[in-house]
């Protein structure tokens, strides 16, 4: 029998900060919207936090990406590219941490983008951002 993934995402989020400690994850200012008065704007400083569950029969390196699309499916960042170890600590599950700070978002105008997150190629989820005009 061929056993069939099931990763799952527990956690997938904007933030203000987040940083990983020792398996310890602290996520700060969760978001899904930029406001701004004037376009076109730059936002400073963002974390992407993601939190995957892995099942025994799933540990070992996986690949990644994550990709950002706007609402007519066109790439506004570059691709993000990586490979996860998940290792085991005697449970019958174990968590990888991905996370990600982006300096200096640029935007023309009020925008709809889509994070989607990619293991192997498989798709587990997406998370939208809104940029609005105040």
């Amino acid at each position: 029998m061929i056993q069939e993934y099931v990763i799952k995402i527990e956690l997938f989020t904007f933030c203000d900060f987040a940083q990983e400690n020792s398996g310890k994850l602290t996520v700060v200012g969760t978001f899904d919207n930029i406001i701004s008065r004037n376009f076109p704007c730059v936002h400073p400083q963002l974390s992407v936090v993601i939190r995957v569950r892995f099942d025994i029969w799933e540990f070992g390196t996986h690949s990644f990406r994550i990709e950002t699309r706007d609402l007519e499916g066109d790439m506004n960042m570059e691709t993000i590219k990586g490979n996860i170890e998940v290792k085991g600590v005697g449970n019958a599950s174990a968590v990888s941490h991905l996370v990600f700070s982006i300096s200096n978002l640029h935007f023309k105008q009020p925008a709809v983008l889509n994070l989607t997150l990619f293991i192997g190629d498989k798709e587990l989820g997406s998370i939208p951002l809104y940029v609005k005009k105040a």
